[in-house]
């Protein structure tokens, strides 16, 4: 994680998400510091002494996704606001969830619902909203556009570029979004 998290493009992507995403979803909280709380939260991730792993990140995401990151997108859907990076965190998901990373070797896809989430991505190809028809675990949020429209656009780059491109393109603003953000 240290690497990842040390990498300018991957701390630029989720500093964006927790700044203009997550960040505005919380009540404030009398004596925390958001911007020093994010980062900590950064500086954390960038440790090599913590020794944690993509992998066990990545672990379990249907338990943690929709209790963490789909209130933050629906929030956002409601108000208004921008929901571009949340849609790529969920869009890599999916991509993940395929077990073939974009070098072409196996993923090692653990979750309990393993085996349903990547029937699913399998599908994507030809039915690109099918990972994200999950009702379980994604509601409705196939019927909003301001969610499927970066979410499928996020999706497509991971299949024709890398990740690291595709977080590029989404911290200069614009291209895998649907347009300038």
């Amino acid at each position: 994680m240290h690497e990842a998290a040390a990498d300018p493009v991957f701390a630029d992507f989720l500093t964006g998400y927790m700044q203009l995403e997550a960040r505005p979803t919380l009540p404030g909280v009398p004596g925390v510091d958001l911007d020093v709380y994010i980062a900590t939260v950064l500086d954390r991730f960038r440790n090599p002494a913590v020794r944690d792993t993509l992998a066990r990140l990545c672990a379990a995401s249907s338990d943690r996704i929709p209790k963490w990151l789909v209130p933050v997108i629906r929030h956002n859907v409601a108000a208004g606001g921008p929901v571009g990076r949340s849609a790529a965190i969920v869009a890599s998901w999916a991509r993940y969830a395929e077990g073939v990373d974009e070098h072409g070797q196996p993923i090692d896809v653990v979750d309990t619902l393993r085996d349903e989430l990547m029937a699913l991505a399998r599908r994507q190809h030809d039915e690109p909203l099918s990972f994200i028809a999950n009702e379980h675990l994604f509601g409705d949020l196939t019927g909003y556009g301001a969610f499927t429209e970066p979410y499928l656009g996020a999706l497509d780059a991971f299949h024709q570029l890398s990740a690291r491109a595709t977080f590029q393109q989404i911290n200069a603003g614009f291209g895998v979004l649907g347009g300038r953000r």
